[in-house]
């Protein structure tokens, strides 16, 4: 999941009105509570909460902006960075690790104080999202171009173990269990490790699941949820690697994320800007309950399972550039001033 800049021109933001309902839905569907302003411009990416403490920690450019999701303010901000990508806090030991994605390192910060305290700088090429498994107590950092995955005792800030997976690496999780997942984007597949012995464990393919970026985990019933780039997420079982189902989802998903309280699934669609919700009815059984008006480019979330709220990074966009022979792929560039989380719930 690279820094996100959005290839669609929205010059304006298409945020859903507090108490607005789509046709068909109910008084209790989601809906846009609030927009939080988060200072400060540049790209953006994931979304982090730390659950317990009450921190959304939000990858934004050269800094990643800390927000008290009880005052729903900016507490603080880690600076310095380098295209930040992944976030992942270990309260235990008091430390959060971010990718850097341009200087291909990870820097490390005092979650308590929020300030950098040292730098890891055995990874591989553009380190995007990373996972704590806190079956093995290690940190797992997905490198996006280089396709290996580079394991860290968080304890020592020491790399302890290379793995090479291939492929164009994205979004990866810990069940918590003994298996750390992680997709591949360029060959629609999904690969199992096994962080005990620390190996590929498997390969699965995901069929007719193309470009798989967002990646929720069940753990309970053994179910992964796989947002895929052709509009659809895929139900996997987590036991045969084989895709259960698939459901019809927006276009542009980056974040998948699950909620075992009430039963969600959400995807983050940037494309046009909707988050969709499917609920899990039993462990091979789903269906779409609502497609939610959001933000254009809002395609990264994170998901409070005390609140049943969900955290989506956006922004407003200006006019796609025309293409030049040094930028053939132009993207539109980000309104300064603009960036906000939007906070969806009931």
């Amino acid at each position: 999941m690279l820094v996100l800049l959005s290839a669609t021109s929205a010059p304006a933001a298409n945020a859903q009105a507090p108490g607005h309902k789509l046709k068909g839905e109910s008084a209790n569907s989601y809906r846009v509570l609030h927009k939080i302003r988060v200072p400060g411009d540049g790209g953006y990416d994931f979304v982090y909460l730390d659950e317990a403490a009450h921190r959304l920690y939000l990858a934004h450019g050269t800094e990643v902006a800390v927000i008290d999701t009880t005052s729903q303010s900016v507490v603080g901000v880690i600076a310095g960075l380098a295209g930040a990508h992944g976030i992942s806090v270990v309260p235990r030991i008091g430390k959060g690790f971010i990718t850097n994605g341009k200087s291909d390192m990870v820097t490390v910060f005092d979650s308590k104080m929020l300030k950098a305290t040292g730098e890891i700088k055995s990874t591989g090429k553009s380190p995007d999202a990373l996972a704590y498994d806190p079956a093995s107590r290690h940190l797992f950092v997905f490198n996006h171009a280089s396709g290996e995955v580079t394991v860290i005792d968080p304890e020592t800030n020491k790399v302890t173990t290379t793995l090479s997976v291939g492929g164009a690496l994205e979004v990866g999780r810990a069940d918590g269990r003994g298996s750390v997942w992680v997709n591949v984007e360029d060959r629609s597949e999904i690969v199992r490790i096994d962080s005990k012995k620390m190996v590929v464990a498997g390969r699965y393919p995901l069929a007719p699941c193309e470009e798989p970026t967002g990646l929720g985990v069940d753990a309970n019933h053994g179910r992964l949820f796989v947002g895929c780039g052709n509009k659809m997420m895929a139900v996997v079982n987590a036991a045969s690697g084989k895709v259960v189902t698939t459901l019809t989802i927006g276009p542009g998903v980056d974040g998948t994320e699950f909620d075992p309280t009430s039963g969600d699934v959400f995807n983050a669609c940037g494309r046009d800007g909707t988050l969709s919700v499917i609920h899990q009815d039993t462990a091979d059984s789903y269906h779409v309950v609502q497609n939610l008006s959001t933000q254009l480019g809002a395609r990264t979330l994170a998901v409070d399972t005390s609140s049943h709220r969900v955290f989506l990074a956006a922004a407003q966009f200006g006019d796609k550039p025309a293409p030049s022979e040094t930028t053939p792929n132009p993207r539109a560039p980000i309104l300064p001033g603009t960036f906000v989380v939007l906070v969806v719930g009931k």
